[in-house]
């Protein structure tokens, strides 16, 4: 059996994908909660702003109205179908000791997170702000120096290189380099943590890969399948706790 490297970030975090995506529908309250009462320390989610100024939870950013697609950034609040939360409801649902993860795909949203999370009495230290665009994941950073900001890519994208890519990210202060599974091995866990950098992996579904990822040093992972998740990490790395 490969030996466990060390994650920097002790201990790691159990990211339920959009909730608890396998067991309940998507980036609802319903499926934020269960993340957390199957044993995940994170959850989630993706940011859109409503035309109302809402921060909204939804990973597409659209909604049909009247037969047609219109993009949540026009709709109000009001008219958005009922199963799609504001972050402040999963905040009164689901209290504020988890990690959170956000994928901002609404670029205006960010101040709005960053505000309804503070107003919650959520720790900022716990809030992950993502953006897979690195001019964007920079001027996050440089707008709000007291979240955590990660930069989501895949290696192919990476035309530098991931070494010259961490040395940016070290450079300019972004907490953490975030890719697919399959684009992380040891030894770039191990390079990521050279320059200090945490090292989160996505798209971890199978009790092999779960496995793989922890035994890697990975510092988060994210899943669909939370129950595969937690029986990974408590294999792997001991009892999960809530953070």
């Amino acid at each position: 059996m490969q030996q466990r490297l060390p994650s920097q970030l002790n201990p790691p975090i159990a990211f339920g994908h959009r909730g608890a995506k396998a067991h309940a529908p998507e980036n609802t309250l319903e499926a934020f909660e269960l993340a957390l009462k199957l044993g995940a320390n994170g959850l989630e989610s993706d940011a859109w702003t409503t035309s109302d100024g809402i921060v909204v939870l939804d990973h597409d950013g659209v909604v049909k109205s009247f037969g047609r697609k219109k993009p949540i950034s026009e709709v109000s609040r009001a008219k958005l179908p009922s199963y799609i939360p504001t972050i402040s409801e999963v905040f009164e649902r689901c209290g504020t000791a988890f990690d959170f993860s956000i994928d901002v795909k609404d670029d205006h949203a960010a101040d709005g997170l960053v505000r309804e999370s503070r107003n919650a009495g959520f720790d900022l230290q716990k809030l992950w702000l993502c953006h897979h665009r690195i001019a964007k994941t920079l001027e996050i950073r440089e707008s709000h120096s007291d979240i955590r900001v990660v930069d989501s890519s895949r290696l192919q994208r990476i035309k530098e290189g991931p070494e010259m890519r961490l040395a940016l990210l070290a450079e300019r202060g972004v907490d953490v380099l975030n890719m697919h599974i399959t684009d992380w091995n040891g030894g770039l866990v191990t390079m990521a943590h050279r320059f200090s950098r945490l090292a989160f992996g996505w798209d971890v579904q199978f009790p092999h890969a779960l496995n793989d990822a922890f035994r890697m040093g990975l510092d988060a992972v994210y899943s669909d399948h939370v129950d595969r998740l937690v029986d990974s990490y408590s294999q792997e790395i001991g009892h999960l706790p809530r953070r």
